[in-house]
């Protein structure tokens, strides 16, 4: 976080829609505190809250296509290379196509809150080949309320 608090000093938005691009992508970034921490110095006027909100769902949906789109490209193939080594076999995958099938897009919008699945989800979305309207749907609603309940915690936090 330490690290994550000097790149926001220094580089402001930039930082944000970086660290928000790279950590939904996949990067072990602390989104989630570092959100309550722009919220925070909204609260205290170092970043204009609108648009902290703004950059952070510019970034977070910016991620989130890059990984649909490497689901999309790669993502069958180095599974059915290295998913065994993983434990993802066939019927594993099978599974999880149909399970994704039936409660992808509301996983996509939900998943934002739980570290790891949201991730994953829009992965799984690429390789199940979801229309990207869609996926722009819902992967756009659920990062514009992740970014809003967090940001907004964090300008609460910094009110109190």
């Amino acid at each position: 976080m330490e690290l994550a608090r000097e790149l926001i000093s220094h580089y402001g938005y930039f930082a944000i829609f970086g660290m928000l691009v790279l950590g939904i992508a996949g990067l072990p970034i602390p989104d989630e505190v570092m959100m309550t921490f722009v919220g925070y110095l909204s609260s205290i006027h170092i970043l204009n809250y609108g648009l902290s909100l703004l950059i952070s769902f510019s970034g977070a949906i910016s991620g989130m296509l890059i990984s649909y789109f490497l689901g999309k490209k790669i993502g069958k193939p180095l599974l059915d290379r290295f998913g065994k080594w993983i434990g993802l076999t066939p019927k594993r995958m099978d599974t999880v196509h149909h399970w994704f099938d039936k409660y992808g897009p509301w996983t996509i919008v939900f998943g934002y809150f739980i570290p790891g699945i949201r991730h994953v989800t829009c992965y799984l979305s690429g390789m199940n080949e979801m229309k990207m309207k869609r996926f722009l749907v819902y992967a756009g609603s659920g990062a514009f309320i992740w970014c809003l309940v967090f940001i907004t915690v964090g300008y609460t936090i910094g009110v109190i």
